[in-house]
């Protein structure tokens, strides 16, 4: 607490003020008596002081000014002020009147009593504060709370909906060009082709493809390999186009006899893709892989549409 409510100037403290007795009163008004006329001038005069400070107490509520000053106590009612720390006498909190906690009022919870505080900690108690104060019920309570709730539900959602993973797509979009020649003394066939690679990025966040690998088979056999490593970023919900080349080398006698026959029209060699992509996002790494079965002329440049499963 920093103060407590103020109750130093108690009723007790009016008590205390002698209020002379009937009898005492008609005793002092003697007949020819000056003395006796001037003890009982005195004496209502006390009388009209007492009843002039209760009334003037009861004005101002009995809380801000005390009637009797702090100097007019006696010894006894000045050793309930000493302080919890040693008798300091920094005014930090006052103190009840002992009348006061004899009819009905209880202990101070932080001061126990003593009605003093460190100075040290004037800054850190709060005041005491009624059960019934409307600052202690907040207003609103269930609102505030269904709102925060239904605040955190929304931005959970929202936040698994952007930052779900989604599947990014890799589709093999055919032969771009290609080279052919052959080597007679070997009876090899010398493919240089270039192949284009689709790849759409269908989630809300930047995906960047670090490598792609691909191998050429032909006959099941691995005819070219190749890599490619240069970072490519691809932005959210956008697509891009990948070239690549691959040089591969046919050492088949009938695939080459096929090629360089003249009394055929079509001179087509099917090729099987295969190929690997390898992808980081939100500090994941996958990999996707693809495959594509292509014809390539192996006679001129010429190239025929080739089927596509990915």
């Amino acid at each position: 607490m920093r103060h407590a409510r103020r109750r130093e100037s108690c009723p007790a403290d009016l008590v205390r003020l002698p209020l002379p007795p009937p009898g005492q009163l008609l005793g002092l008004i003697l007949p020819g008596s000056l003395s006796g006329v001037r003890r009982y001038l005195q004496a209502m005069g006390e009388t009209l002081s007492w009843f002039r400070k209760l009334l003037a107490w009861k004005d101002t509520g009995g809380e801000d000014k005390p009637i009797i000053q702090k100097g007019q106590c006696d010894e006894k009612e000045k050793s309930c002020y000493a302080s919890i720390n040693g008798g300091e006498t920094a005014d930090v909190s006052c103190v009840p009147c002992a009348s006061v906690a004899s009819r009905g009022s209880v202990t101070c919870p932080t001061c126990q009593g003593t009605g003093r505080i460190p100075r040290e900690q004037e800054e850190q108690l709060v005041a005491l504060i009624p059960y019934g104060d409307q600052r202690l019920k907040p207003r609103r309570t269930k609102l505030y709370v269904t709102i925060t709730v239904a605040v955190c539900l929304l931005m959970t959602c929202l936040m698994m909906y952007f930052l779900f993973p989604r599947t990014i797509a890799v589709v093999p979009a055919g032969l771009k060009a290609s080279a052919v020649s052959f080597d007679n003394s070997s009876y090899a066939i010398i493919l240089n082709m270039t192949n284009m690679l689709n790849v759409i990025n269908n989630n809300f966040y930047t995906v960047r493809v670090a490598q792609l690998a691909i191998e050429v088979l032909h006959m099941a056999l691995v005819i070219g390999k190749t890599m490619k490593t240069t970072p490519l970023d691809i932005l959210p919900l956008k697509g891009t186009q990948i070239l690549y080349t691959v040089s591969s080398k046919i050492l088949d006698n009938s695939t080459y006899n096929i090629c360089t026959w003249s009394g055929i029209k079509v001179h087509n060699v099917l090729l099987h893709i295969q190929g690997t992509l390898t992808c980081s996002y939100l500090s994941h790494s996958e990999q996707l892989a693809f495959e594509n079965y292509q014809y390539v002329d192996c006679r001129g440049n010429a190239t025929l549409p080739g089927m596509s499963r990915s």
